[in-house]
């Protein structure tokens, strides 16, 4: 009877992760032709009652995250004082600006780094460990059902399946050589220091809540386990984002070599850890650009941080 029972529960796990790559692989980018429009609160004559409520605080949240659940939040003490916007532009909306156009699309989906179907629940929680440092929010907590209400609504005209074009952030072709943190310093004192200063910890509004300018390093900044930790992500940020009001998708400041080199800067110095030894359970699935081994290679933890990338891609790829 037991074998019988252990046998049903392999099939049934296999099944599952079976499902899961076959919802990775099916998920498309829509076409140019396409492109992801906010909707309005003010013309969404359907948003109504709780619901209405429900996501103009969500957007609230997402925006001013530290005055909810900051250090000196009113609701709960769970993060590091960043906003989630610092991190997803114009609460999450922005083309390019890490947006949320495809969250609600996209989830539940097979995530590589915990090797297992995630919820939004969980793609949340996993932001406040990482990006702010912190901890989960409750699942249950009328601020979850208002972040998720938010994520749906801002997702509600994209098909299942599907992430709309300038979605999240978009990849910068590899450099041929290594990002040099020593060319990506020169950067940041030109294109960021007058906004992040000088030593990265950022500028605070005059009351000490919220960050008008966030830390991009030092202890009050997201910790190494942030999907901005790794230079792919952030050269890519930065370079249709940064500088801030200068940068976007038609017109950008930063060369693309600019960006990996001031990425390499940025990551380079001081920040809070978080353990990972959980992360990347199929070691051949690590991103080239993953800074701590083991690794499915024989590269070096210095080329997985800093590159040259292209010869580990090339590896997988025939691998």
């Amino acid at each position: 009877m037991k074998k019988d029972l252990l046998l049903i529960a392999f099939i049934a796990l296999l099944f599952n992760a079976c499902s899961s790559d076959k919802k990775a692989e099916a998920i498309t980018d829509a076409k140019p032709d396409s492109i992801w429009v906010k909707p309005s609160l003010y013309l969404d004559t359907e948003l109504e009652g709780e619901q209405r409520k429900l996501v103009i605080y969500g957007e609230d949240l997402i925006a001013h995250t530290a005055k909810y659940l900051g250090p000196k939040g009113s609701v709960a003490h769970l993060t590091n004082g960043m906003n989630c916007q610092n991190c997803h532009l114009e609460a999450g909306t922005r083309p390019l600006g890490n947006n949320y156009s495809a969250v609600y699309s996209t989830y539940p989906k097979f995530r590589e780094r915990s090797g297992r179907l995630e919820s939004i629940y969980k793609r949340v929680s996993d932001c406040m460990e990482r990006s702010l440092n912190g901890t989960p929010i409750d699942s249950n907590s009328y601020e979850f059902k208002a972040i998720y209400a938010y994520m749906q609504w801002l997702g509600k005209d994209v098909k299942k399946e599907v992430k709309p074009y300038q979605s999240g952030i978009k990849r910068l072709k590899f450099l041929e050589r290594a990002a040099d943190p020593a060319k990506g310093k020169l950067v940041y004192e030109v294109q960021c220091r007058s906004c992040h200063g000088e030593n990265g910890a950022g500028v605070k509004d005059p009351n000490g809540l919220v960050w008008i300018y966030p830390p991009v390093w030092g202890n009050e900044s997201y910790n190494d386990g942030a999907g901005l930790f790794r230079l792919s992500n952030f050269a890519g940020y930065v370079k249709y984002n940064m500088p801030f009001g200068k940068s976007n998708v038609k017109s950008q400041v930063l060369t693309d070599d600019e960006a990996w080199d001031v990425a390499a800067f940025v990551n380079s110095q001081p920040r809070p850890s978080k353990e990972q030894s959980a992360d990347w359970p199929n070691k051949a699935k690590k991103p080239v650009d993953f800074p701590y081994p083991p690794y499915g290679d024989k590269f070096s933890a210095l080329q997985h941080k800093f590159g040259p990338y292209k010869p580990i891609a090339d590896f997988y790829k025939k691998k």
